[in-house]
């Protein structure tokens, strides 16, 4: 089961979602995974934050108010990382913050119209790069993303 996952913006649904299948409710607690869910918008993140309290998820997701492309080191490795918005490269600190055996999901292309969806896959201390095709994402903004 995973234990461990990192996602980078939204409204908390997503973070809800995935909280329900690392840390399922008809699980016993000691069994549960635990969500990491990162928004740099003060506003989005007070709205997710809300949405997770509401939902009754709080004891399995944590979110944080900061720059996503950063990741969150306090708390790494991390058996995988979502990022919900895409950045002109894959954001180095989270493939760092990756667990071996762990894979991050992270859409990189231009700011706007269609980009490619990248598995990242961390074995044995190697990177393995895979293109997933198209999407189309928002831009990934903050350090490592595109600037504010």
């Amino acid at each position: 089961m995973i234990q461990k996952l990192v996602r980078s913006g939204g409204s908390g649904w997503h973070a809800a979602t995935i909280a329900e299948i690392v840390a399922p409710s008809d699980v016993s607690k000691e069994k549960w995974g635990h969500v990491y869910t990162i928004e740099r918008i003060h506003e989005l993140a007070a709205f997710a934050k809300n949405n997770i309290e509401n939902t009754g998820y709080q004891d399995r997701v944590t979110l944080i108010h900061s720059d996503g492309t950063v990741g969150y080191p306090e708390k790494a490795p991390y058996d995988r990382i979502f990022v919900a918005a895409a950045g002109p490269k894959v954001p180095k600190p989270l493939v760092e913050q990756l667990k071996d055996g762990g894979v991050l999901l992270v859409p990189v292309g231009g700011a706007q119209f269609y980009q490619t969806l990248v598995r990242i896959r961390k074995k044995d201390k190697k990177i393995i790069e895979e293109n997933l095709g198209g999407v189309s994402f928002v831009p990934l903004i903050g350090k490592h993303g595109f600037e504010p």
